[in-house]
């Protein structure tokens, strides 16, 4: 389906009506990307683990009357994440925009860690986010254009205590998507990412309950709050807009000040 101007003049004006979106988990921030790429006439593949939230987030939105699908995989298997981009791809017809939208954390000291949970955060966080990456930039570089964005942390810059493999796969997300950035540019294609502080999301839910928690965290954000998942959708929309043409290899902090203090 190609979205006019007419149809919707804010998809035009950033260069995403009617743009091939591949969205890589829909989560709570995840599924709120989905819904503004679509809200701007982008058409869109959402790729989770999750059928439930795949399905709900396809069917709820109209993903495949709008020329997307929703697509049910385990995105810590190197082979399934290369077929999913494939069948994104033969979806779509093209692949203009990849977001990395996947993530965990499991708060506890480093000396309690065992050795399968440090392998299933960085699969889950960092692997799955290099075997997207890779595939669907092998597309772009050939065709010559794409976005790439993926989510980081403050966690990637910060050291907070309780975060360590998660916040290693943020540092590592970090530094993956610069070298990406570094060998595609001449290519015409872009890689960024996202570092929200503190958001309400699913994945926080269950901690920000915790006594003093939320005004614990609240007193190191300068914006005295902490982020709402809208907050987050319209940079990730800038970064894959023809506005940030020439933006590649930033971390984009969206932490309300947090990362100033």
């Amino acid at each position: 389906m190609t979205v006019s101007v007419a149809e919707n003049p804010v998809g035009a004006w950033l260069g995403l009506a009617d743009a091939a979106v591949v969205v890589a988990g829909v989560g709570g921030l995840g599924r709120a990307i989905v819904e503004g790429f679509a809200a701007v006439g982008a058409r869109v593949v959402a790729i989770d683990g999750n059928a439930e939230r795949v399905n709900e987030t396809a069917s709820s939105l109209d993903l495949a009357g709008h020329g997307g699908r929703g697509i049910v995989a385990d995105l810590t298997d190197p082979d399934a994440c290369r077929r999913v981009i494939a069948d994104a791809h033969a979806q779509l017809g093209r692949i203009d925009v990849l977001v990395h939208a996947i993530g965990m954390n499991n708060r506890k000291p480093v000396l309690e860690f065992t050795d399968e949970e440090w392998r299933t955060i960085v699969d889950v966080n960092l692997n799955s986010a290099f075997w997207l990456g890779q595939a669907a930039g092998a597309l772009m570089v050939e065709r010559g254009f794409g976005r790439q964005v993926y989510f980081s942390s403050v966690s990637g810059l910060l050291a907070h205590k309780l975060h360590a493999p998660y916040a290693a796969t943020k540092g590592g997300i970090n530094q993956m998507m610069r070298v990406m950035a570094a060998e595609w540019a001449s290519s015409g294609v872009t890689v960024n990412a996202i570092g929200p502080g503190y958001t309400e999301t699913p994945l926080t839910a269950d901690y920000l309950k915790k006594p003093g928690v939320r005004a614990g965290l609240e007193s190191l954000v300068p914006a005295g709050r902490l982020g709402a998942v809208d907050d987050i959708v319209g940079p990730v929309l800038f970064l894959s807009s023809r506005h940030a043409s020439f933006v590649t290899g930033q971390v984009l902090y969206v932490d309300g000040g947090r990362t100033l203090v």
